[in-house]
């Protein structure tokens, strides 16, 4: 899954792009980049949109070039 298959299926899990925009505090062009592959994902809005989703989309699909693994909990 790319970046943004993952940002697309946590839209649609939230409800929409916009609802996904509305629950982050981003705008909705924003989540649109993510959603379109023109704008990465942060690593703190992976953590997020993972919270968001209860796990349904994964941080190291939203953001897979980051360091997932050494970070320290």
């Amino acid at each position: 899954m790319t970046p943004a298959q993952a940002a697309r299926e946590a839209a649609r899990i939230v409800g929409s792009q916009t609802d996904l925009a509305k629950r982050l505090t981003v705008s909705a062009p924003t989540v649109s980049q993510w959603c379109s592959g023109d704008r990465p994902i942060p690593p703190p809005r992976a953590l997020q949109i993972e919270a968001l989703t209860k796990g349904q989309v994964k941080r190291g699909d939203l953001c897979p070039s980051f360091p997932w693994s050494e970070m320290v909990a």
